[in-house]
């Protein structure tokens, strides 16, 4: 089944925000929440993270109905790309060392930067190309 586009976007942008305070503050619980919200979406799709929930129940009613959908597989996969980096940086700023905190905290915010600013999916495009290989090679 279908999603709403937007939901993800939605999602891209409130990352966006966590990350950068992650960024900001330096915080491991704040990044912890990312992970964990992260998780949820790749292990039952963004319709069940935390702000596929809150897309779903404050802001799609309060929007027009959907102009567009998409499928949920590429980005449940950019969840858990996202998942890799912010597990990566909550090991950089938890046993060091801290720049590899920033670089993999810093990375995931780029691409839900990207997403959020111009829909552009950078997880979702890995998902793509990777089907495309994958399904060329069998």
């Amino acid at each position: 089944m279908d999603i709403d586009a937007r939901g993800p976007r939605f999602g891209a942008a409130v990352t966006t925000v966590v990350l950068a305070a992650v960024l900001i503050t330096g915080s491991t619980w704040v990044l912890a929440w990312q992970v964990m919200a992260f998780a949820l979406g790749a292990s039952g799709g963004v319709a069940r993270s935390p702000y596929g929930w809150l897309f779903r129940k404050v802001v799609r009613p309060r929007l027009g109905p959907p102009a567009q959908f998409e499928s949920p597989q590429p980005p449940q996969f950019a969840q858990a790309v996202g998942l890799v980096f912010a597990v990566v940086g909550l090991i950089g700023f938890t046993a060091g060392p801290d720049w590899l905190g920033f670089a993999a905290t810093g990375c995931a915010l780029a691409a839900a930067f990207l997403n959020a600013a111009f829909g552009y999916c950078l997880g979702c495009a890995m998902y793509l190309l990777v089907r495309r290989v994958t399904v060329r090679t069998q």
